[in-house]
């Protein structure tokens, strides 16, 4: 099942400029697939770097971390009231940069997940490169 950024903005409570994924294309109960389209009108592009716009690898892993909570969200009641904190982010390795009109296309799954806490392992793609790749610890909290 795909979810618009409209049905994400029920589940997720980030905004702009912090919102960082435009659709899930996929979400079962262990593996959430999302994307991210990057145009020149980023506001980190303007700054990173002036002449050789280039996504910043924190965004990147950002991204991918605001897919995977959409993940935890799904499994919890109430969602709006509810918050995914990363707790670890690990082993991250950036392989190329994102650039302006790429779509990053992020795919996470649920390698351990007991009362809230969970690991995750994440992928970025762009087209069918990866691009970054990390692990990450989260648990859900009350706002």
């Amino acid at each position: 099942m795909e979810y618009d950024i409209t049905k994400i903005l029920e589940i997720i409570p980030h905004r702009y400029p912090m919102l960082l994924v435009d659709k899930i294309l996929e979400c079962t109960e262990q593996k959430v697939v999302g994307i991210k389209n990057c145009t020149i009108n980023e506001p980190f592009f303007e700054g990173h770097f002036p002449g050789h716009p280039v996504m910043p690898g924190v965004l990147i892993v950002e991204s991918m971390a605001q897919v995977g909570g959409f993940l935890l969200l799904k499994k919890v009641k109430n969602p709006k009231d509810k918050v995914v904190y990363f707790l670890k982010i690990d082993k991250v390795k950036f392989r190329k940069p994102v650039l302006p009109g790429d779509t990053i296309r992020m795919e996470l799954s649920m390698l351990k997940y007991k009362q809230g806490l969970c690991i995750m392992a994440g992928k970025a793609y762009v087209d069918n490169t990866l691009v970054a790749q990390g692990e990450f610890t989260a648990k859900v909290v009350d706002k």
